[in-house]
């Protein structure tokens, strides 16, 4: 396909984003048809897909849903041209105002008055709008469009607003890409980690704390080999591991620029008359521990790294989840160094990076956040910083995108999207380039030249927020970890009860090598024992009957339904070990 014709498929962001964005406007079109009370709102393309914002006075039902989608295919066969057209701004007001649609007259009375506002119109419908759309309605295939959820939203997100109903849809050029793409949703709903976490017993979410998960057992297990993981990870490149207050006072807030940029995340209170904040990142303590002794050009660069629970508020709406929440421990880690070591630290991080997100089979794409307009420090150190990230990564013959305008306050960012096993992308790891906080905390080294001399540094985490990569890993794996990650690594299914002492001995040996085993004593039959422990996902099962006592054997089962036959106990805590020492993906 020549590059001309890519312009006008879905390979094209652009064209997508265009296509859904008509999409939109018919969706409308087929509402105002069938029921012309409802009144519109907003109705953009999405990063998959488009929604539109409506006010209506009765629910939009699966019915209902299905009745708007057949309008819809009828707009589309239609082959309505949408043309664009400009109204001087009273004329724009005045227009709205006749056709009895309230949001669309608040939003031209916020733009300025002597503004010429654009439209477009397809056959008897007009929406006020920017554009840009396809030609004609007819571009779109009708039988290739599916309305997937109808959910409450606040009229320009402010919950003192009025509550509308967005309808969310989706759309391919083809009917087949929209049937791979339901199938798709279809399997993302089987791994929602909010119902494998449940099922699975790892965590759970209460009405008592809004945001604030909590572990239970078996996912506590999950996330402490986890971070038994990471701490390894960390040592063998040289990090050592700090801890920091979860509260500090105002002042260590204002002085890092916290309380100025980033206030209305922040929990706070008051202690002795002083006011306080619950840390939403764990850097200024980091910078305090950097400061509470001198350091030496010899020790550079200094790798510290901490398992810091902070705390930011979120919007109770945008709970969702271990995705989003209010509480969570983050991998954070800071590099201090000379500026001639920066490249050489960039490229020796994201090598770590590279060794943890192959372990979980995760690959991922960067993106290089750039200065924000809310920032600290001149436009010359953003630039130097920036072109710093570009070459370290450029010369690791790695790809980037640039992010405009998304950078940290204080500085450019290199953020890492995990891709999982349905390329589905997740935001984890993050390498941010600073030399604003090194110069309020006034920090020092002493040169080769015994003089007294300002560090740069790095922010990072590899993992995120552990609740979020727990989350994530959930979803990738479909809830069946590797063994090395599993909770409970074999169950151990006696046939009968004479063999119930034997399999407490198989167990008890297990135990002894490290493994994580429990055994069902149940008095249940073998084959409903063997399926529950496949719907747990416990990577091996050992049924031990009266001939494995006698010949000191188990009949292993793995959680695919693979039988690997009888062998002796100690075969399979040599192939479990093989299995779990190089964390292999089964």
């Amino acid at each position: 396909m020549s590059e001309e014709n890519k312009e006008y498929t879905f390979e094209n962001p652009e064209y997508r984003k265009t296509y859904w964005h008509t999409c939109s406007h018919i969706l409308a079109q087929a509402v105002k048809r069938l029921y012309p009370e409802v009144k519109l709102a907003i109705g953009p393309s999405i990063d998959e897909g488009f929604y539109y914002d409506m006010d209506s006075p009765f629910p939009f039902t699966p019915e209902i849903m299905e009745k708007i989608e057949g309008e819809m295919r009828k707009i589309c066969k239609e082959k309505l041209k949408l043309e664009r057209f400009e109204l001087p701004w009273e004329e724009a007001l005045r227009f709205m105002e006749e056709k009895g649609e309230p949001y669309k007259v608040e939003l031209i009375n916020d733009l300025p008055a002597d503004a010429h506002i654009s439209f477009y119109r397809q056959g008897e419908f007009t929406d006020l709008c920017a554009g840009p759309h396809l030609d004609s309605t007819g571009r779109v295939k009708g039988n290739a469009i599916k309305l997937t959820a109808c959910n409450a939203a606040y009229w320009r997100g402010d919950s003192n607003r009025e509550t509308l109903q967005r309808i969310y849809g989706i759309a391919f050029p083809k009917k087949d890409e929209l049937d791979a793409y339901l199938q798709r949703i279809e399997e993302a709903k089987k791994r929602d980690h909010r119902k494998l976490g449940k099922e699975l017993g790892l965590f759970t979410l209460l009405e008592e704390g809004p945001g604030f998960p909590f572990f239970l057992p078996k996912g506590m297990v999950l996330r402490n080999t986890l971070l038994d993981y990471w701490r390894a990870v960390h040592k063998k490149y040289g990090y050592m591991e700090i801890s920091t207050p979860i509260m500090l006072n105002r002042q260590l807030w204002e002085r890092s620029g916290h309380w100025d940029h980033y206030k209305n995340n922040m929990y706070t209170t008051v202690i002795d008359d002083v006011d306080f904040a619950v840390k939403p990142m764990n850097c200024p303590g980091g910078m305090l521990v950097y400061a509470s002794e001198p350091h030496s050009y010899k020790e550079l660069p200094l790798r510290m790294g901490e398992i810091g629970l902070v705390h930011r508020h979120e919007l109770s709406g945008a709970l969702h989840g271990l995705f989003r929440v209010r509480c969570f421990s983050q991998d954070d880690a800071h590099v201090f160094m000379t500026r001639d070591q920066m490249q050489d630290v960039i490229q020796e991080t994201v090598r770590l990076f590279d060794e943890v997100y192959s372990t979980f089979g995760l690959s991922y794409t960067i993106e290089l956040s750039t200065m924000p307009e809310d920032h600290i420090g001149t436009v010359e150190e953003w630039e130097r910083n920036q072109d710093i990230l570009k070459a370290a990564i450029t010369a690791m013959g790695k790809e980037f995108v640039i992010n405009e305008g998304d950078g940290a306050f204080y500085g450019p960012k290199l953020d890492f999207h995990l891709a999982d096993s349905l390329g589905r992308t997740w935001q984890c790891g993050t390498i941010q380039l600073d030399s604003q906080l090194p110069e309020r905390f006034e920090l020092e080294y002493t040169g080769e030249d015994g003089q007294k001399h300002r560090p740069v540094m790095i922010h990072r985490v590899v993992l995120g927020s552990i609740e979020r990569f727990i989350g994530v890993i959930t979803e990738h794996f479909a809830g069946a970890f590797p063994a090395w990650l599993n909770p409970v690594q074999v169950k151990v299914l006696p046939v009968t009860d004479r063999a119930s002492g034997y399999a407490d001995r198989v167990a008890a040996e297990l135990d002894a090598q490290g493994f994580r085993a429990e055994v069902d004593h149940r008095n249940e039959k073998i084959g409903k024992k063997i399926r529950e422990a496949t719907m747990e996902k416990i990577p091996y099962m050992l049924v031990v009957g009266d001939r494995d006592m006698e010949n000191e054997t188990v009949s292993v089962r793995h959680r695919t339904g693979e039988d690997l036959g009888a062998m002796s106990c100690g075969d399979f805590i040599a192939k479990l070990h093989e299995e779990v020492d190089s964390k292999a993906i089964r």
